[in-house]
């Protein structure tokens, strides 16, 4: 974490209105030295831990794309942002079949007010200076559970829940890219939405929820050819919306 907060935000120095904000909120794998999650170590390299690939591609949109970024820098298993403060998987205990012994009985306030209420916070802070015409969630999933032998063939998906507008949009952009493109799977937002459900849908501020799989972006080439391909299909999107 730099200066102790639980989130960075790149491209915000000259902050234009009215343009895209990415939102990256399982981008790092960080674990605060006093936090024992009880697993091994190997595990923070996962997908269990961290969103693989997605710190870069939200750099690179905010460096080289002129798209500003709330990137998160703590680990989902320390505190998971893109849950709601009420949800038991706040601080999870378990994930995909791994039983994450150093949260069993953690002081879930403590960690809501170190990093998940402050991460917001911000984000809220954001959002209302940039006024963005359309929020860029961004995520990434693994191409298979280890607790599921059910394949993700999907490339990329798109999630959400009411406001499928930008959704839509983006669907078909990314299908006209020769992806296979998933609409709200390999889960649903209608389910798991808490992020943009807070801070764009309550605001009516359109939103893509992005999910790319995992083994596009696993290295910086892939990272920084999904960089281009958002920054194109996203402001096309936003065009739209």
């Amino acid at each position: 974490m730099i200066d102790n907060l639980p989130y960075r935000q790149v491209g915000t120095d000259d902050l234009r209105t009215g343009g895209l904000l990415c939102v990256a909120d399982h981008a790092s794998n960080f674990v605060p030295d006093d936090i024992e999650l009880g697993i091994d170590r190997s595990l923070l390299d996962q997908h269990i831990a961290v969103d693989i690939g997605v710190e870069g591609i939200a750099d690179r949109l905010a460096r080289r794309h002129g798209i500003p970024a709330h990137i998160a820098c703590v680990s989902r298993l320390v505190c998971d942002f893109h849950r709601n403060e009420d949800d038991r998987a706040v601080v999870p205990t378990e994930s995909d079949g791994r039983l994450i012994a150093g949260n069993i009985g953690a002081d879930v306030e403590d960690r809501l007010n170190r990093f998940h209420r402050p991460y917001h916070e911000a984000m809220s802070k954001l959002i209302e200076k940039a006024k963005p015409r359309m929020i860029v969630a961004l995520h990434s999933f693994t191409p298979s559970l280890e607790t599921s032998d059910e394949e993700r063939p999907w490339e990329v998906s798109l999630l959400h829940n009411q406001d499928d507008r930008a959704a839509r949009h983006a669907i078909r952009l990314f299908s006209e890219q020769g992806l296979t493109v998933g609409d709200n799977v390999p889960y649903s937002g209608k389910q798991l939405n808490a992020t943009m459900d807070r801070h764009a849908e309550a605001a009516g501020i359109p939103y893509c929820t992005v999910e790319i799989r995992q083994d596009h972006i696993a290295n910086k080439a892939g990272q920084a050819r999904w960089a281009v391909m958002l920054a194109d299909v996203m402001g096309r999107v936003a065009l739209e919306v």
